[in-house]
C-alpha cells in the first residue's frame, strides 16, 4: 500500500512538470471544408499557404502496407496527426525532433463521408522500429521524426498511414481564436498554466461555456484530476466543437485567416490537390466523427508506462481496417500466407 502511494505521488509530481498540450487534430478539416469555397483570390492564397506547409515524409512510395498509392478523391485513407512542442523554449534548446505530445490516427471513409479518430496515449508502451525496442510511443518522434512515428503506428495496428499532419500548440490557439472561440462543457473546476508556462494563469469553472484559444488549450492539456484516457476524450470533444464551428457560414468569411493560422504552424505530406479531395466530407452537412480510445493498465518499471491491452488493440485494428475497406484484403493476405505455409509443409 505504501509503495502504491509513493508511486502515485511520484506520478502526480511528474504530471505537474509535463507540458500537456492538445495539438489541434483537425485544423486540416477546417482547410478541407473551407476549400469548398475556393474561388479567385481565395484559391490562390490557399494554394500558396499550403504549398509552404508541404514536407515529404521520407517514404518514396508511401506506406509499405499498400500495394499501390492512394487517391483521397476515390479511396478511403488514413491520416496521422502528430502534436509536438515547437515553442520558443524548445527552439532555444535546439531540439529539432521533440517528443510527440499527442498522436491521433484518423481514418476517412469516402462512401460514408465518415471519420474515426483513435487517440493514442503518449505513454503507450510499444515497439519502436527506429529504436529496435519497446518504449513510450512519444519517443518515436524524438528518435526519427514524423517517419519514425508513422512506422511505429503502422507496426502497432498493421494499418497503412497514408498521410500525416504535424502541428504545434500555436496552431491550436490561433485557430480557436480565429473561430471566435468554441463552446464546450468543462467537466470540473481547474487551474492550469498558459502557453507561456505561467502557473495558474487559466481558471475555469465547470459547465458549458465559450472558451478562447488559451482556455481551450488549458482544458485540453490538463489531467490533474483524471488521466491520459480522459484527457484524450476531452480533446476529441474539443475537436468536434471546432469542426462544428468551422462549418458555419460566418467561419467561411474568415477562410484566409484560418488557413494562415494553420499554415504557419503545420507541416504535411498532402498536396493542395489532395487536400481539395476532402471537400466532400464537409459538404454532407453534419460530419460523422466517431471517437475511439485504447484500453490498458498502468505499468511501472524503470519509469511509468501505459501498457495497452492486446485484445483491445486488435479490436481497434479491425474497426479501422473495416473503415478503410481493408478487412477483405487483410483476410486474403492471411489466407495466402496460410496456403504458402501449408504448401511448404507438404513439400
Amino acid at each position: 500500500m505504501k509503495k502504491d502511494t509513493q508511486a502515485s505521488r511520484i506520478r502526480m509530481r511528474k504530471n505537474k512538470k509535463r507540458r500537456k498540450y492538445l495539438y489541434i487534430l483537425l485544423p486540416i478539416f477546417i482547410l478541407l471544408i473551407s476549400a469548398g469555397t475556393y474561388l479567385g483570390v481565395v484559391w490562390s492564397q490557399a494554394q500558396g499557404i499550403l504549398a509552404d506547409s508541404y514536407q515529404d515524409d521520407g517514404r518514396e512510395n508511401g506506406s509499405d502496407l499498400r500495394d499501390s498509392g492512394v487517391d483521397p478523391s476515390v479511396d478511403d485513407v488514413s491520416i496521422l496527426f502528430v502534436g509536438v512542442d515547437q515553442s520558443e523554449k524548445r527552439a532555444a534548446k535546439n531540439q529539432s525532433n521533440e517528443l510527440s505530445d499527442a498522436l491521433i490516427l484518423a481514418t476517412l471513409n469516402k462512401d460514408d463521408k465518415s471519420v474515426k479518430l483513435l487517440s493514442i496515449p503518449r505513454d503507450s508502451y510499444v515497439y519502436v522500429p527506429e529504436l529496435g525496442y519497446k518504449t513510450k510511443i512519444n519517443h518515436a518522434h524524438s528518435a526519427g521524426g514524423v517517419r519514425a512515428s508513422i512506422e511505429t503506428v503502422e507496426q502497432l495496428f498493421d494499418i497503412p498511414v497514408d498521410y500525416y499532419v504535424k502541428l504545434n500548440f500555436n496552431a491550436f490557439i490561433d485557430v480557436v481564436d480565429e473561430l471566435d472561440g468554441i463552446t464546450v462543457d468543462v467537466p470540473y473546476e481547474l487551474h492550469e498554466q498558459d502557453s507561456r508556462d505561467k502557473s495558474d494563469a487559466i481558471h475555469l469553472l465547470p459547465g458549458e461555456q465559450l472558451l478562447n484559444g488559451e482556455e481551450a488549450l488549458a482544458l485540453a492539456r490538463t489531467r490533474k484530476q483524471d488521466n491520459d484516457i480522459e484527457r484524450g476524450k476531452r480533446q476529441q470533444e474539443i475537436i468536434k466543437a471546432m469542426v462544428d464551428k468551422a462549418v458555419s457560414f460566418n467561419t467561411l468569411l474568415n477562410i484566409h485567416d484560418l488557413m494562415k493560422a494553420v499554415g504557419d504552424n503545420m507541416s504535411t505530406n498532402m498536396s493542395f490537390n489532395e487536400i481539395k479531395s476532402f471537400v466532400s466530407y464537409g459538404t454532407k452537412g453534419n460530419l460523422d466523427i466517431e471517437s475511439l480510445s485504447l484500453k490498458g493498465n498502468d505499468l511501472w518499471s524503470d519509469r511509468y508506462y501505459y501498457e495497452l491491452s492486446e485484445e483491445d488493440v486488435q479490436e481497434k485494428q479491425q474497426i479501422l481496417k473495416q473503415h478503410l475497406g481493408l478487412s477483405d484484403f487483410s483476410t486474403q493476405k492471411e489466407e495466402e500466407s496460410d496456403l504458402d505455409n501449408s504448401t511448404s509443409l507438404n513439400q
